[in-house]
């Protein structure tokens, strides 16, 4: 993939566990499935973040972000509105769809502060939703965009994991690794999802995130 200068450092800006928008603060269920035991060490952590690449992000956000800077490029406000709805109604616990919404919220109120416009959603806004708008606005490609947007939620889930098990950095850095590895399959099987197939099925995830709303003590919003 080539890509200009600006753009990719435009990329680098909007990927950054830096970028304060509270990623930090959602753990996608994962506390509850190391706290109920579930997860046991940095191979199982490994693994559970390998099935929701393929089968959560290659099958709902990648595509969306993708259909959402088709939208953006023809200037469809309605479909960009269609498929802002489609994700967060696609989300299927309140807590998944919070993650999705308060970091959409908190993007969307940078926006201004790089001089983009913002689109209405008339209701909340996603994450992908706002992630897609920065991206065409910084001209960033759809498969760039893609893959930061992969790498953003492994940095963000393995920083998690790290505060939730005993992990030193280096094995991080080897989850990180590994995990990066499988992104672009993951992206040329989101390229391929036709709009029928959109969804996702992962029983435990859901579990993992319903059980985690009423956790006596946690250190993750979700």
């Amino acid at each position: 993939m080539n890509t200009t200068d600006h753009a990719l450092l435009r990329l680098l800006h909007l990927s950054s566990a830096g970028l304060p928008v509270g990623a930090y603060a959602f753990s996608h269920g994962l506390e509850y499935a190391i706290e109920a035991s579930w997860l046991k060490s940095d191979s199982d952590i490994e693994r559970w973040l390998s099935m929701q690449l393929r089968f959560s992000i290659a099958a709902l956000d990648l595509p969306i972000l993708l259909r959402l800077d088709r939208a953006l490029a023809e200037s469809d406000v309605d479909a960009v509105r269609y498929w802002n709805a489609l994700i967060l109604a696609s989300r299927e616990t309140r807590e998944l769809q919070l993650t999705d919404t308060a970091t959409g919220l908190a993007l969307q109120k940078l926006m201004p502060e790089f001089g983009m416009p913002v689109i209405a959603m008339q209701g909340p806004v996603s994450f992908v939703t706002v992630f897609a708008q920065a991206a065409r606005y910084w001209q960033i490609r759809s498969e760039m965009a893609a893959l930061g947007f992969c790498w953003s939620w492994i940095e963000n889930q393995v920083n998690a994991a790290t505060k939730l098990l005993p992990m030193g950095q280096t094995q991080a850095q080897r989850m990180m690794h590994t995990l990066q590895g499988r992104i672009p399959a993951v992206i040329d099987v989101a390229g391929n999802v036709a709009d029928d197939d959109l969804g996702v099925s992962l029983p435990a995830l859901s579990l993992a995130s319903m059980h985690h709303e009423t956790q006596y003590s946690r250190l993750f919003r979700s």
